[in-house]
This record gives C-alpha cells, structure tokens and sequence, in this order.
C-alpha cells in the first residue's frame, strides 16, 4: 500500500522539481452539518430578498447616483421589516460560527493578514440589518479563504470588520449577520 502511495505522489510531482515541492500540502476541512446548515439558510434569504424586490423598479445602469441609493434604500427598508427580529446568530448559528472559526483558521498567516488588513476598514460600531456605512471601506477576502467557505448568493459578501467577519447584502446594503473575533492575526 505504502508503494502506491508513493507512486501517486511521485506522479503529482513534476519531474526535477525541489523536496519540498514533492510533498503535496492537502488540507481537508470538515464541516458536518455547519455548512448544508449554512447553506440553506443563505438560500432561504436569497429566496426572501428575491420575493421582496418584486414589485420593485429594477435598478438598472444609470448615471444618477440617487436612482441607486432610492432602490438600495427600498430594498433594505423591506428587508428590515421581515428581518425585524434577526440578531446575531440568525445566520450564523454557534456551530456554524465555530465551523467557520476552524476553517479561517487553518488559513490565517503572515500574508493573508496583511491582506486582509490592506484594505479592512476596522472596527466600528454596526447593527445586524443595518447599514453598511459608505464612508467606509469594504474589504475583499484573501482567495484562499474564500476557497474554505461555503458559496454565497449573488451580492452577498463576506467582509471583514477588525477581527469580526461579515456577511454583507450589498444589493441593499445591509449588514446580515456577524461572527466576532472570526481570525486573530499577529500584531504588526
């Protein structure tokens, strides 16, 4: 059995490449239940907001930034009023919030925390289906954690805050749900 492993990995590596390019670095994430949990209730809200944005007008390409801001503003203002009760955990649930710690974890180092902190807006003050604020930045995930976690619906992103990551709707800018302290990165 040992020889056939060997044969496969000597089969992923090209041929003069280094030691340390020999040995394939795999990582494997189990998330049980968490992520079809996660899943489904990001499909339940797609499923929500695509029942609420009918009726409507369909933002279309426009130069006139307030025809944006009214139909982002009609949006989240429906949103809010069946999310009246959403707090945090709505979405992510404890062993989802730990699920997604284990995961971001496995992939925070040197790098991806400058990353991260290039363009991370800090810590502020936000409320769960409040308003991103505009004055603020919006981070991007580094490639490699996005590659652990699971798919989100269109304009749904994960962002992070400080520490703190996000999923934020920016069809109607509103702020979904949070996972506090989802990385620690050293200090610079």
């Amino acid at each position: 059995m040992r020889n056939v492993v060997l044969l496969l990995l000597a089969a992923l590596v090209p041929p003069g490449a280094s030691p340390a390019a020999q040995v394939p670095d795999f990582k494997v994430q189990i998330w049980g239940g968490a992520a079809a949990d996660f899943t489904a209730r990001m499909s339940a809200y797609e499923a929500l907001r695509g029942k609420l944005e009918q009726g409507l007008p369909r933002l279309e390409v426009t130069a006139n930034p307030l025809e944006i801001l009214r139909a982002e503003n009609l949006l989240a203002e429906r949103i809010r009023e069946a999310r009246a009760g959403a707090r945090r955990g709505s979405i992510f649930s404890q062993p989802i919030r730990a699920a997604f710690k284990r995961a971001l974890h496995s992939e925070v180092g040197p790098g991806k925390c400058e990353a991260i902190r290039d363009d991370n807006p800090g810590e502020f003050s936000y409320r769960i289906n409040g308003t991103y604020p505009k004055s603020r930045p919006v981070s991007t995930m580094p490639p490699g954690m996005l590659a652990v976690l699971p798919e989100l619906p269109a304009d749904v992103y994960y962002r992070f805050l400080g520490r703190d990551l996000v999923l934020h709707d920016t069809r109607a800018n509103v702020i979904l749900d949070e996972i506090d302290d989802a990385i620690t990165c050293p200090p610079r």
